[in-house]
C-alpha cells in the first residue's frame, strides 16, 4: 500500500489531522504508510507528519478508527522521495562543463544552451511556504471561568494563513485550568503578537497568552 500524496497534500491544506480536531487512528494510519524522506513540494504532509510523529508514544491510545485515513491509501506504488530523486537525476545529467572532445564552437553551444536552460529551470521552482507549528496557552482569570466560552472565542478568530488544530485544558493549580491550543501559521502573514491582541481582546475570558512553544516546518 502506498499514499496518494496529491489528495493527502489537498486534504492537509486546510486541516491540520486526517479527520476531526485532535489526532486520531486516522493519522496514525497514515503516518505508518510514510517511510520515505518526504519531498518539499509537500510542505502541508510534512508539518503533518512533524506534529504526529511527537505524539508516537501515544499512538496505540489515540482514539477512533483508521477509516477515514484509507481514503488516502493507493496499490500503485508511489515513493514519496521519487519527484526529488527524478529532480536530482536530471540536474546530474546536465553537463556543464562537457569532456576534453567537446572544445570546440559547437560543443560550447550546446553547453551554454543547457546552462541558460538549468538556470531557467532553478528559477521557475516555486518558493516553499515558510510555515511554523505554535503551542499557545492561554490563562482563564479564575476557576469560574467559562473554558469552553474561552475556547469558541479563540478559534472564532480568522485569519489567512491561520489554521487552528487540537487543544487540551491543563491545571495549574486551585481549580484553575489553561487552555493549550495547537496552530499552523504562515510565517509571512501570521504576526503571533497581532494573534495574541486579538486573543486578549476577549477579556471577559481572558487573562494571559504565552507562546509555549514553536517549531518551523
Amino acid at each position: 500500500m502506498s499514499l496518494n500524496l496529491d489528495a493527502l497534500e489537498g486534504h492537509l491544506v486546510t486541516r491540520s489531522y486526517i479527520e476531526g480536531y485532535a489526532p486520531s487512528q486516522a493519522d496514525v494510519h497514515v503516518f505508518k504508510l510514510v517511510t520515505q524522506p518526504i519531498g518539499s513540494q509537500y510542505p502541508h504532509i510534512a508539518r503533518w507528519f512533524s506534529h504526529i510523529k511527537s505524539y508516537s508514544a501515544e499512538h496505540d491510545t489515540l482514539p477512533g478508527t483508521s477509516n477515514a485515513g484509507q481514503t488516502f491509501v493507493q496499490t500503485a506504488a508511489v515513493s514519496i522521495a521519487e519527484p526529488e530523486a527524478a529532480e536530482e537525476k536530471e540536474e546530474e545529467d546536465i553537463d556543464l562543463f562537457g569532456s576534453d572532445d567537446e572544445e570546440n564552437a559547437e560543443a560550447e553551444r550546446i553547453k551554454a544552451e543547457r546552462v541558460a536552460a538549468y538556470n531557467a529551470r532553478k528559477a521557475n521552482k516555486p518558493k516553499a511556504v515558510a510555515k511554523s507549528v505554535v503551542t499557545l496557552e492561554v490563562k482563564p482569570w479564575d476557576d469560574e471561568t467559562d473554558m469552553k466560552a474561552l475556547e469558541d472565542a479563540v478559534r472564532s478568530i480568522s485569519m489567512e494563513g491561520l489554521v487552528w488544530g487540537a487543544s487540551k485544558l491543563v491545571p495549574i493549580g486551585y481549580g484553575i485550568r489553561k487552555l493549550q491550543i495547537t496552530l499552523v501559521v504562515e510565517d509571512e502573514l501570521i504576526s503571533l503578537d497581532e494573534l495574541q491582541d486579538k486573543i486578549a481582546e476577549f477579556d471577559d475570558y481572558v487573562q494571559s497568552t504565552d507562546v509555549a512553544a514553536m517549531q518551523k516546518l
